[in-house]
C-alpha cells in the first residue's frame, strides 16, 4: 500500500490524434452539478471550487462536463476555475445534449431531429458562454446511433466549427452498454475521442472498441469507473436516496441487489489494505489504449484518494486475471438509461 501521506503529481497520457497530453486521471462534472436529474449531496459552490482547484494542484488537467450537467450549472462552475487558471493548460471537454433530452438514443431516432445543426450551433454557443472562452477543446455528441455514419450534415457542421475555430476536436459519447454502436462512425476519420462506460465490471469495449481506436489514434476517455457506485463498495441493498436524485430510478431494485452480490464477489478477491475504489482506478490506467479516466468527485478527500492512484504501479498478472473474471455483460433496459 501507497503511504496515504505521499502526494504525486497525476501522470499523464497522449490524447490521440490530438496529441495532447492530459491527466491518465481527470475530473467528471456530472456528480458536482446537482439541479435537475442529477446527484443530490452536492456541497455550496466553495467547496466544489475547492475541490476543482485542488485537483488542478495535484496535476489534474482534464475537466469533462456538459451542459445537461445542472442545465448548464457545472459549465459555469467550470468557468469560474479556467478564469483563475488562465496561465495553466486545462483542457475542457463538454456535451451537446440531445434536442429531444431522451437517454440514450433510440435506434430509430434521426440524426436530424436529435442534432440539426441550429439547435447544434446555439448549443455550442450557450457552452462557450458558459465557461467564459472562445475556443472548446473537444466538443462531445452526449448520445450517438452508429446508422448517422453515412449522414453528412453533422459532418459539415463539424467541419464549419473546427475552421472558426470554435473547437478544436469532437467526440462521441457512446450510450451505456453499447460499446460497438460507433465503429462505423469512428471509420469516417471524423471523430478524434470516444467516451465510453469501462470499468472491472463492463469490460466489453476491449473486444471491438479498443482495438479500432489503438488503430486509428483515437483518443478513449473511460467514464463510470466505479460503476456509479457500485465498485466503491458502499452499497448495500437497503441503500436508498433522496427524492429527485437519479440513482433512485438506475438502481432500482433488481439492479441495486444485483449490483451489490457482485461488488460483494469482487471484494472477496482484493488483496488485504487495496480498497475497492482504488482497485476499479488501476485496473483501467492499466490498459495501453486509455488516455484518461473521469470519475466523479465531490469532496476533496475524493480528489485525494483518486489521484493518488496515478502513482501507483500496475497490478500484478495475476490479480489482473482475478479481476478480469468478474467481466460483467448487460443489456441495456428500461431503467439503464
Amino acid at each position: 500500500m501507497y503511504d496515504a501521506q505521499i502526494e504525486t503529481q497525476v501522470r499523464t497520457r497522449r490524447f490521440g490524434r490530438l496529441n495532447w497530453q492530459v491527466s491518465e486521471i481527470g475530473y467528471g462534472m456530472w456528480g458536482i452539478a446537482g439541479g435537475e436529474g442529477g446527484w443530490t449531496g452536492v456541497t455550496e459552490d466553495a467547496t466544489r471550487l475547492d475541490s476543482l482547484f485542488r485537483a488542478v494542484e495535484r496535476g489534474c488537467n482534464f475537466f469533462d462536463t456538459a451542459w445537461i450537467y445542472g442545465r448548464g450549472g457545472s459549465e459555469k462552475l467550470l468557468g469560474e476555475l479556467l478564469d483563475q487558471h488562465r496561465g495553466d493548460k486545462l483542457y475542457v471537454a463538454t456535451k451537446i445534449p440531445p434536442k429531444n433530452r431522451d437517454f440514450p438514443s433510440k435506434r430509430g431516432d434521426r440524426i436530424e431531429d436529435i442534432f440539426p445543426a441550429e439547435f447544434c450551433d446555439d448549443y455550442l454557443k450557450r457552452s462557450l458562454d458558459n465557461l467564459g472562452t472562445d475556443c472548446i477543446d473537444l466538443m462531445q455528441f452526449h448520445v450517438w446511433e452508429d446508422h448517422w455514419a453515412d449522414h453528412d450534415g453533422w459532418k459539415r457542421m463539424i467541419d464549419d466549427w473546427k475552421s472558426e475555430g470554435l473547437v478544436r476536436g469532437v467526440g462521441l459519447s457512446i450510450n451505456r452498454w453499447e460499446p460497438w454502436n460507433c465503429l462505423a462512425t469512428l471509420r469516417t476519420g471524423l471523430i478524434d475521442s470516444v467516451q465510453v462506460i469501462y470499468n472491472i465490471f463492463d469490460q466489453a469495449p476491449e473486444d471491438e472498441l479498443f482495438p479500432l481506436c489503438r488503430d486509428l489514434d483515437i483518443a478513449v476517455i473511460a467514464r463510470v469507473p466505479f460503476d456509479e457506485g457500485t465498485l466503491t463498495g458502499t452499497l448495500t441493498k437497503d441503500t436508498t436516496w433522496p427524492d429527485g436524485d437519479w440513482r433512485n430510478s438506475y438502481f432500482v431494485p433488481e439492479n441495486l441487489c444485483s449490483s451489490v452480490d457482485h461488488a460483494e464477489a469482487l471484494r472477496a478477491v482484493l488483496p488485504d489494505g487495496m480498497s475497492m475504489p482504488e482497485a476499479a482506478l488501476r485496473f483501467i490506467l492499466q490498459h495501453p489504449v486509455l488516455s484518461t479516466t473521469i470519475p466523479g468527485m465531490r469532496q476533496l478527500r475524493h480528489v485525494d484518494a483518486n489521484l493518488r492512484v496515478s502513482g501507483l504501479p500496475p497490478l500484478s498478472p495475476e490479480l489482473m486475471a482475478e479481476l478480469r473474471r468478474h467481466r460483467w455483460d448487460r443489456e441495456p433496459t428500461e431503467w439503464s438509461q
